[in-house]
């Protein structure tokens, strides 16, 4: 399409300011994650105005630290969050899939494709890519398949050993625990400076115990969750200057030593609380052997539960006879606080099976890194338990876009335009694997989709040592189907989204913060 079709190039740029200003904003986002893709992706490192570093090539945690302005590059990013929250990985495919989608979208329109017709034909490729997907799924029917191994050290960045704690946990919580629509495998990960790596049947609240005077271990805990503060209860000031306010404060301090007293008769061995313990509470659980442990995590309490088979209990559920005091106290065959790293450990609940993943890390720098490859390598565990696995390293999305392209045969019309969109876009991950290993992108993408044409296999696609064609398959290189289905998913909404907005206007202040518009404005020109 010439200049003299389309108008001038003024009328061009006006016309599609918006679109190409969000493109733009897209095309930085997918630059700042691609290079972190394959088997040789790089680091990425973070610095923020106070000097702390973090360096990942985690591709969520590169969005989600990113200092973000542009409206387009937050919706991609969001994008990359939900595909962490829904699948927890495949987040730097989705973007870079998206972001590929976007491109060629524009390329379209500025050869003047409507852009009614490219979303149209970009929802029916996104459609026909995830069939062919599921088409070619492999169920993985036990936690012993060797397949699991793979793909943990895959998501896991190759750090196998790792992925061998991934894979005995899986083995320890077994296949229909894994299979729990509200259960994630990723939430039984932890990462500690100066740990061993390990994996055991039991759950760690990260606090130590209250006083060193306590118990340090004990066996045959009967436990008790305060989901509270283990304190009084509180009395109005006012109410305290007058000789019926300050009488009932003293009853009320005496009914709470009562109260905790009662734990003590009822053979409660450790309290786990909420929130802050009061100095007479404390005194008194210390004086009878009773290990306290306060302000724990929401997440802590809740395992913790589970595992010791407990209910939570407010303060005020104190008042209540022993007999029912009693319904709501769990057991563990041991509990006791790790010193060294500054944890209490919780062994043999009698409620359900709980397993701990411990990832150790050699410095304070690394934890945070390695905690993220171990929750990757578990959640990419857990969805191929899920919905099965397909063949790796960019072999499956080559796969798909040769179907979606015989696809495009069908459609009539320019919106065949928008389904090239989606076939260009599924092959930029194989593209990006290539080219961060040191080979021509074009050349090593054409010899795949040639390949996989000629053997009829949908596995192939390029060693990244050797550049030459491979069998992912017999490479032991494979992904989950989950991760894939959503990533697809995910770039079609978002490029779709974006695709779709025609005009970008500054909207007007309200309330609160109306007046620091009005005054940031002053002698500004009207929009």
């Amino acid at each position: 399409m010439n200049l003299k079709q389309a108008g001038s190039g003024a009328e061009v740029d006006e016309r599609l300011a918006a679109l190409l200003t969000n493109a733009s904003a897209v095309r930085a986002i997918t630059a700042s994650v691609e290079g972190t893709i394959g088997p040789k992706g790089l680091d990425t490192m973070l610095v923020d105005r106070f000097g702390e570093v973090i360096i990942t090539n985690d591709g969520v945690t590169i969005l989600d630290k990113m200092d973000v302005n542009h409206p387009a590059a937050k919706m991609l990013i969001n994008i990359a969050k939900a595909q962490q929250a829904e699948v927890g990985d495949g987040t730097t495919t989705a973007t870079i899939m998206a972001g590929g989608l976007v491109a060629e979208g524009v390329n379209q329109v500025i050869r003047g494709v409507p852009v009614a017709r490219v979303i149209e034909g970009v929802r029916h490729g996104i459609a026909v890519a995830l069939d062919a997907v599921r088409e070619r799924a492999r169920q993985v029917g036990s936690v012993d398949d060797p397949v699991l191994t793979n793909i943990a050290v895959i998501a896991g960045r190759e750090h196998r050993d790792i992925a061998e704690l991934v894979v005995a946990a899986a083995r320890l919580i077994g296949l229909e625990k894994l299979k729990e629509a509200n259960f994630k495998l990723s939430d039984i990960v932890t990462a500690e400076e100066g740990a061993d790596n390990e994996v055991f049947m039991g759950v760690i609240v990260d606090k130590e115990r209250m006083s060193k005077d306590m118990p340090q271990a004990v066996e045959g805990a009967r436990l008790l969750l305060v989901d509270d503060a283990l304190e009084p209860e509180e009395i109005e000031d006012g109410a305290l200057g007058t000789e019926a306010g300050f009488k009932r404060y003293i009853e009320l301090q005496e009914e709470f030593k009562a109260n905790i007293r009662k734990l003590a008769a009822l053979g409660v061995k450790v309290v786990l609380v909420d929130r802050g313990v009061h100095d007479s509470a404390e005194e008194i659980l210390t004086d009878a052997g009773i290990m306290v442990v306060q302000r724990v995590s929401n997440k802590d309490m809740r395992r913790a539960a589970e595992h010791c088979g407990a209910r939570p209990v407010k303060r005020t559920g104190l008042k209540k006879d022993p007999a029912e005091i009693e319904k709501y106290l769990g057991f563990a065959d041991k509990i006791f606080e790790d010193e060294k790293l500054e944890q209490i450990r919780i062994l043999g609940g009698r409620g359900k099976p709980m397993a701990t993943i411990l990832v150790g890390a050699a410095t304070e720098e690394v934890v945070g890194e390695r905690e993220r490859i171990a929750k990757d390598a578990a959640s990419s565990l857990q969805a191929a338990v899920k919905g099965g696995c397909v063949p790796g390293g960019g072999a499956i999305e080559v796969a798909v876009a040769r179907q979606v392209e015989k696809a495009r045969e069908n459609i009539k019309g320019m919106a065949a335009y928008g389904v090239d969109c989606v076939a260009s876009a599924l092959r930029r991950p194989l593209s990006q694997i290539v080219e961060n290993a040191g080979f021509n992108p074009l050349e090593k993408v054409e010899e795949v989709m040639a390949a996989q044409a000629a053997q009829g296999s949908d596995s192939l696609a390029v060693d990244c040592d050797s550049g030459e064609i491979a069998d992912m398959l017999a490479r032991g290189v494979v992904d989950p189907v989950p991760v894939k289905l959503h990533a697809i998913k995910a770039a079609g909404e978002v490029a779709v989204a974006i695709l779709r907005i025609d005009t970008i206007i500054k909207k007007k202040e309200e309330g609160a913060n109306a007046a620091k518009q009005v005054a940031g404005d002053a002698g500004m020109p009207d929009f």
